[in-house]
């Protein structure tokens, strides 16, 4: 069968699976399957596509590295402990199974594919993020960062599988540093259209492929050269840029993944009972983070999202059975593991924020002495805006006239609140959906809600927040879409149309600096 023809037929499922309210890769999964039981063939196009995908994953992991977070104990430590714990009940699992004889494992074999089953998704953490307009919530941050480092300890694994010595020039790699200067400035040169583009994939490939001769696995060099880019607003840029590209290749990956068929029936079964045991994640997760000073709400629902199995272990798989320490069927089995997690996680996400408010007396029990006794400032305020950047800052000051210190400024940028503090605006850090920070506010006393948050999808979460604690004031919000204002209006919310509304404001600029 034609490599396109293939990928056609992945579209297919990909759609059947959304369409289903389960990921697209789920999709690409039982569409390799499928066309494996009809004997078809991947030609070196797909995995031509499938190493493209791989590298393009490294590189944006390296663009998003940024050590002060990923330093926090909430990240790293919950990450460490979690992925310890983790392998050592798989491969005690494993060992068990072995030991009643229904599988047949070398030690190497069990440690990598429990190692494997340590990774939680990030392609369906981020999904399910996206969809319920969380991406900027302090959970979603949290989240982030735990599979970040994550990913760092597979790409370790990576470097080591490969088994490459590098040569004497690979020291040249530590030109990177001073050459971080020159590859930003380029990358000005560019834009953001398709030449920016262009030059990542560039950096990307060419820079893999510039590795892979010195000794350095090529994978690994992407994630390098990106992370000598990584915490530049273009490095930030050119990950989103990639980020469909990254998915997009990946496609080819998962269809080989199913493309090399079933696993034995045993294994079948085990790889099932694995999926389901996914279950268990969000009840480690959420002690270590809590142990860790995260707050309750931030803990739950940041274990929610990461209670599932991840591509990653695949990739970590398929390059271990090239090694020769773990039979390929594996792959397929942990897919179906993965599969499972997949399927149990969707609808148990949903349901994470009712389920938080129904236990949150409980749950909160649950911080740390520390959080406990931390409450922010929150008397006397009449009017909150949600969102501090230019526009949120220029309401803010506009209000503080005739409010002063009435007027409350939220954000969760750790960085922008600072420069609020210096410039004496009265802000503190929160996630404007969550209900543990409005149950400190007295909403009978305020007038005025601002949404300056320019997410559609957030101002939508916050608007039925409110709706469901009786708020009885009034709300605004900035949108920049004609849909997104009816929606808003639709549940009594006045909506600001960015573009349509600023150009009148432009034309009043103009007019007073002609004086009339």
């Amino acid at each position: 069968m034609f490599d396109p023809l293939i990928i056609l037929v992945a579209l297919g499922f990909g759609i059947g699976a959304r369409a289903l309210g389960l990921p697209a890769l789920l999709g690409y999964l039982a569409a390799g399957f499928a066309l494996h039981e009809l004997d078809a063939q991947a030609g070196e196009f797909l995995q031509t596509l499938s190493d493209i995908g791989i590298t393009l994953l490294l590189f944006t992991i390296g663009l998003k590295l940024e050590f002060k977070d990923l330093l926090k104990p909430q990240v790293w430590g919950t990450t460490l402990l979690h992925m310890l714990a983790t392998q050592a009940f798989f491969m005690a699992l494993l060992a068990a199974c072995v030991a009643l004889g229904l599988l047949t494992l070398s030690w190497m074999a069990t440690a990598v594919i429990a190692f494997a089953l340590t990774f939680s998704s990030t392609v369906f953490v981020i999904q399910v993020l996206q969809e319920r307009g969380e991406s900027a919530s302090r959970h979603a941050k949290l989240a982030v960062g735990i599979l970040i480092v994550q990913d760092l300890a597979a790409v370790v694994f990576l470097a080591f599988a490969a088994g490459k010595v590098p040569t004497l020039e690979a020291l040249a790699l530590f030109l990177l540093v001073p050459l971080r200067p020159v590859m930003l400035r380029l990358l000005s040169y560019c834009g953001y259209g398709e030449l920016f583009t262009l030059a990542g994939l560039t950096l990307a490939l060419g820079g893999a492929a510039l590795c892979e001769m010195v000794g350095v696995k090529g994978d690994l060099g992407a994630l390098i050269i990106a992370a000598s880019l990584a915490g530049h607003q273009k490095a930030k840029e050119l990950s989103r840029n990639l980020m469909q590209f990254k998915d997009l290749f990946l496609v080819s990956f998962f269809l080989l993944i199913g493309l090399s068929g079933w696993p034995e029936p045993q294994i079948v079964a085990i790889a099932v009972v694995i999926g389901l045991l996914s279950l268990l994640k969000p009840f480690l997760y959420f002690p270590l983070l809590t142990r860790l000073h995260a707050p309750a709400r931030v803990s739950f629902l940041s274990s929610m999202a990461l209670g599932n199995y991840s591509e990653f272990g695949l990739i970590v798989l398929a390059v271990a059975a090239s090694a020769g320490w773990v039979d390929a069927q594996w792959s397929g089995a942990i897919s179906l593991a993965i599969a499972v997690s997949f399927i149990l996680s969707s609808p148990l996400n949903t349901k994470a924020h009712s389920w938080y408010r129904r236990w949150q007396p409980k749950l909160r029990s649950f911080e740390s002495i520390k959080l406990r006794q931390s409450h922010p400032d929150t008397q006397g305020v009449k009017v909150i805006v949600l969102g501090m950047g230019n526009i949120g800052t220029g309401a803010y000051e506009d209000l503080a006239t005739e409010y002063g210190y009435g007027v409350l400024g939220v954000d969760d940028n750790d960085h922008k609140l600072l420069k609020h503090m210096a410039d004496h605006r009265r802000v503190i850090a929160a996630d404007a959906t969550d209900p543990d920070f409005w149950s400190r506010i007295d909403l009978s006393e305020v007038k005025l809600v601002m949404l300056a948050l320019t997410n559609h999808q957030e101002n939508m979460v916050v608007t039925r927040l409110l709706q469901e604690l009786g708020y009885p004031g009034h709300m605004a919000a900035v949108v920049r879409f004609p849909e997104e204002a009816e929606e808003l209006e639709h549940h009594g919310i006045s909506a600001f149309y960015l573009f349509a509304q600023a150009g009148s404001g432009f034309a009043a600029h103009a007019r007073a600096q002609l004086g009339l």
